[in-house]
């Protein structure tokens, strides 16, 4: 199918290759991944064009600005990344968009970036390495005005995946090959969700978007029964329940789950108007994503809305 828009591609140059965590490869093979990041007119839009892949929507590598314990550094640094995209999107905006880096460790600071990154270089949204070094997540009160000001730009917030801190993986302890994308990715950016979620962030902000990933981290298939219990806790007081805000205020995209009944239950749970394709280039096969999707059973209408539509009206793109 042509016309695609993925989400979830990823970027990097010489100059931001500090940034980019090496996730415990082989050196050879690390450095294989960072040209891959650094290359935006070769083999990046050739296999675009051999996938129908219109636009890629990029984004700084994880761990990105987030790995960052300097918070000065930490904001000196996302200005310099989204300088850098704007110049890639700039040189190729038919096939380019981009979503801004910040700094969180910086909450007004991430504010006046995101601020700049939309309304000066043109980016269709934010997306963050999930928490910040040095800083609580993103639920705690000193970044209301960040999301206030996101929420005033109309635009998106990426939650994508990082390692959960270091003093919280003993239950990984012993089986290092559970963190990352197998398993702790998920987990730990699907609880940093929830932290939103139950704050109460989305009813001060009830017009905020937030994406997910990898068709939701897994959110879709347990919100019943975490809505179950906490209706029967005196401390927690929501306007909307978790499922409603679910549905009305995140997006997901199937980057890396690439499993049909993963996919219908999603839509079940969130209907089609909440689901968008992408990849994760480079670390994910593009083919593997385009050809699984291309190959769904979908009515024309939902495949159409999940390759672009969706993509289109939440991040405002022109038709492409």
């Amino acid at each position: 199918m042509a016309g695609k828009i993925a989400l979830e591609e990823h970027f990097v140059t010489p100059a931001l290759e500090d940034l980019v965590l090496n996730p415990g490869w082989p050196e050879d093979a690390f450095r294989r991944t960072l040209d891959r990041l650094e290359d935006v007119a070769g083999e990046r839009l050739e296999l675009m064009d051999r996938h129908g892949i219109a636009m890629s929507v990029l984004s700084l590598a994880s761990d990105g600005i987030q790995g960052l314990d300097d918070a000065s550094a930490a904001v000196t640094r996302a200005r310099e990344a989204n300088d850098a995209l704007a110049e890639v999107v700039a040189a190729r905006p038919d096939r380019f968009a981009g979503f801004a880096a910040v700094a969180l460790q910086d909450p007004s600071a991430a504010a006046a970036e995101a601020e700049r990154a939309v309304r000066e270089l043109g980016f269709q949204g934010v997306l963050v390495n999930g928490y910040s070094n040095g800083a609580p997540y993103y639920d705690d009160e000193r970044y209301l005005g960040f999301w206030e000001a996101l929420e005033g730009l109309g635009v998106p917030f990426y939650l994508h995946p990082r390692n959960p801190l270091e003093s919280m993986r003993e239950i990984y302890r012993g089986r290092p090959e559970l963190l990352g994308p197998t398993w702790a990715f998920g987990v730990e950016t699907a609880t940093h969700a929830l932290r939103l979620i139950v704050s109460g962030l989305f009813d001060r902000f009830p017009s905020l978007q937030v994406v997910l990933g990898h068709l939701g981290e897994g959110l879709p298939f347990q919100t019943y029964r975490l809505e179950q219990r906490l209706k029967r806790r005196a401390d927690v007081s929501l306007r909307r329940l978790p499922t409603v805000v679910l549905r009305e205020n995140f997006f997901v995209t199937v980057s890396g789950n690439y499993h049909t009944p993963s996919l219908v239950g999603v839509l079940s749970e969130l209907g089609p108007d909440r689901v968008m394709f992408a990849v994760d280039h480079p670390f994910e096969d593009v083919a593997d994503g385009a050809d699984w999707f291309d190959a769904l059973d979908l009515d024309d209408d939902v495949r159409s809305k999940i390759a672009a539509g969706n993509a289109q009206r939440l991040l405002q793109l022109s038709t492409v």
